[in-house]
């Protein structure tokens, strides 16, 4: 059993930054990747970045390259999604996921991230 909390969301102005934290627990060992997802109002879940758990391998959308930036601590059990040049469009709910080696199989409650214009 994994479990996954996210922190960090709220409100900010556009061009301003956030940090999410997502915080992993239990048998973390057996995640091969950690990564963030994100539903805004009256949009699908899209993906929005991943980080490999043992390589350090990155993915981002294309809405945020160049602007958002994953990194893991493994010590810590935690990654993190620093959010740089926020717009409007990025509001949205933030969830973390864990990726067990055949689907995305652990979530996080969410962190709602609001961008003001």
């Amino acid at each position: 059993q994994i479990q996954l909390v996210e922190s960090g969301g709220g409100l900010v102005q556009a061009g301003g930054s956030l940090r999410l934290s997502c915080a992993a627990s239990g048998r973390t060992s057996s995640m091969r990747a950690m990564g963030w997802y994100r539903q805004g109002p009256g949009k699908e879940r899209e993906i929005v970045s991943t980080i490999g758990w043992t390589d350090g391998s990155t993915y981002y959308s294309d809405s945020v390259k160049g602007r958002f930036t994953i990194s893991r601590d493994n010590a810590k059990n935690t990654v993190y999604l620093q959010m740089n040049s926020l717009k409007p469009e990025d509001t949205a709910v933030y969830s973390c996921a864990g990726y067990s080696g055949r689907q995305w199989a652990y979530w996080g409650q969410g962190t709602q991230v609001t961008v003001s214009s």
